[in-house]
């Protein structure tokens, strides 16, 4: 009986240290620590989460958007079988620097906090704006991205209602988050998900990321605006652009036409094409159980 139990206190023992340092151990978004490093003359904010071995799945954010604006029910659920990396870019929540206001720029920093983790191969996971930087690191560094998906995004030149959709969202009374409005439908079941929506993105309670103020706003507005107006008529990014692509969008993005997602999905070489009914912007939170689904296939195929 002591040998039993003697055996089975040691096997308890190694499980218990498993579960405490290995990829066994469940890290959530709403908990885990954020870290710190240093590139391109930047100290960027991030966090890691999931195994340590595979491919790293790198998220780009949206326009204003921080570590905290991530849906912990989408990165949590990739960070079960694959290394998951969210950062703040230059300027933005807990990183240093002056905030970028052009695509290339984000692009360029983006590229140096991954090197600066010394990832010699990575997938991309961009959405909105973030869509526009993962294009860019696509057709600059192909060796560096594996694949990539692009949710809720459009291609240079591609257009946008940002002033029209925010000036809509911020003018309604008692609006307690205007990301319901900007990213969800407004059907009862879009409205369903988007309270659903907020109510994860603010479960970390404990060193959140300072929100975006007015700097913010204005630099990545001006970003946003002029790559979405400046014409790429013979989409010549697009073209040069080899990896497989997921492409991934709302039936009815009123703030990046669908329609850009549709031209994503015609001009590139490889791609494959995900459209969510009664959905806006954030499609991909509220199907995000189908969302990491499909997207989990496809970077594992």
């Amino acid at each position: 009986m002591n040998k039993f139990l003697k055996s089975l206190l040691s096997t308890a023992k190694q499980y218990s240290v498993v579960e405490s340092g290995s990829s066994l151990s469940v890290e959530k978004l709403e908990t885990v620590t954020t870290k710190y490093i240093e590139a391109n003359g930047v100290k960027f904010s991030y966090r890691t989460l999931g195994p340590k071995s595979g491919t790293p799945l790198v998220f780009l954010q949206h326009f204003t958007g921080t570590m905290d604006a991530w849906d912990p029910a989408v990165v949590n659920s990739f960070a079960k079988t694959r290394p998951v990396v969210v950062f703040n870019n230059r300027g933005v929540g807990a990183t240093d620097g002056t905030v970028a206001d052009n695509i290339e720029q984000m692009t360029t920093d983006a590229y140096a906090f991954i090197q600066a983790l010394g990832y010699k191969q990575v997938d991309l996971l961009g959405f909105s704006m973030g869509g526009f930087v993962a294009q860019q690191l696509m057709a600059k560094y192909p060796d560096l991205v594996r694949k990539v998906i692009l949710a809720g995004t459009t291609h240079q030149g591609g257009g946008n209602n940002l002033m029209k959709v925010l000036g809509e969202a911020f003018s309604r009374e008692n609006a307690p988050d205007p990301r319901d409005y900007l990213f969800f439908s407004q059907s009862e079941a879009g409205k369903k998900a988007g309270a659903e929506f907020l109510s994860r993105v603010y479960a970390r309670t404990e060193n959140r990321d300072p929100n975006s103020g007015k700097e913010i706003a204005d630099a990545h507005g001006k970003a946003l605006i002029v790559f979405t107006s400046t014409p790429d008529p013979e989409f010549k990014t697009l073209k040069s652009i080899n990896q497989p692509v997921l492409v991934v969008t709302g039936s009815n993005d009123t703030m990046l036409p669908t329609e850009g997602s549709i031209t994503l999905f015609k001009q590139l070489k490889n791609a494959q094409l995900v459209l969510y009914p009664d959905s806006n912007h954030g499609s991909i939170f509220q199907y995000h159980d189908s969302f990491v689904n499909t997207a989990n296939y496809f970077l594992n195929h």
